[in-house]
């Protein structure tokens, strides 16, 4: 099981600020950083990545709503991180009208692929 946080929030900066302390409190507690993924809404400014810990797996989706939208954008970033799924993964959202559907979404058992 990967333990998921959701962040929210308008500006994509304090998302990330968010995402960076946690991270970083991770590391602090634990000496050592667990396999984590990161689903980040929006472009970046090019500074965040530099300032993350080396090994973190980060995709960035453009921006929109994950649930109309982005919905397959999501699927097939996530399936991709899926693959091998990381110990944590922070999933940022700009717009939290929609968390409730997107938690009911990550929730819920996979759905397997049409075999024709």
């Amino acid at each position: 099981m990967t333990l998921t946080t959701l962040v929210s929030g308008a500006r994509a900066s304090t998302r990330e600020a968010a995402i960076h302390a946690a991270i970083e409190a991770d590391l602090a507690a634990q000496g050592s950083l667990q396999s984590t993924a990161l689903i980040l809404e929006g472009l970046s400014d090019g500074k965040f990545e530099s300032t993350m810990p080396p090994g973190l797996d980060i995709k960035r989706i453009a921006p929109g709503c994950f649930c109309c939208i982005g919905n397959l954008t999501l699927r097939v970033t996530l399936n991709r991180i899926l693959r091998k799924p990381p110990a944590r993964l922070y999933i940022s959202i700009a717009d939290s009208t929609h968390l409730p559907q997107i938690s009911a979404f990550l929730s819920s058992a996979p759905t397997t692929p049409c075999s024709n």
